[in-house]
């Protein structure tokens, strides 16, 4: 018996060793098989796909559990109370769920390891602080349009939904204005 920690390692009686990860999906084929899972969120949940929604409800959650008085008086904060539990919502459930499937699909890839995917020229805190600050314009920005690429560009976008697509049009168009900025990033 052996396993294997990384395409060179292995631990026990190694008979057979797999060098390379197995290549990454056809993003054509991960495209229709996204589609599907969207179609098939709305037979069984009856709403589309979804992330931010998640987030916002585990800090809702938390804010109530510190100072309910205010989370109740707060015209944004309140429209999240109500007689189910916060965390009850079928969203938080996915976000684990997309997380655990990610783990699993790298683990049975061979992929999984601790890395920083970075350029030659970027040190791993410069990269940490860029994830960070972009992580937090994203954050912002989906509570401003109501929704994250997964509900406005997945759900939004096969509803034709007009706010959806103009969402999605200004993602895109957002992309390639920055992308000049950060280019030497990734070099």
């Amino acid at each position: 018996m052996s396993v294997t920690l990384s395409p060179s390692q292995t631990v026990g009686h190694a008979e057979t060793v797999d060098a390379a990860p197995r290549p990454y999906w056809n993003p054509y084929v991960a495209g229709i098989a996204l589609g599907l899972v969207l179609v098939l969120t709305f037979y069984l949940m009856g709403s589309g796909l979804g992330a931010s929604g998640a987030l916002t409800r585990v800090v809702a959650t938390a804010e109530d559990a510190v100072s309910h008085e205010s989370v109740a008086a707060h015209p944004y904060w309140s429209t999240y109370l109500g007689d189910k539990p916060i965390l009850k919502d079928w969203l938080v459930f996915e976000v684990i769920g997309v997380f655990v499937g990610g783990i699993v699909a790298s683990l049975t890839a061979g992929r999984f390891r601790a890395t920083t995917e970075k350029g030659e020229g970027v040190t791993v805190r410069q990269r940490a602080l860029l994830a960070f600050g972009g992580g937090l314009i994203v954050g912002f920005a989906t509570r401003f349009a109501r929704g994250c690429t997964s509900g406005q560009a997945l759900t939004g976008g096969s509803l034709l939904s007009v706010g959806s697509w103009a969402f999605m049009l200004s993602v895109f168009a957002g992309g390639y204005a920055t992308a000049w900025f950060v280019r030497r990033q990734w070099r």
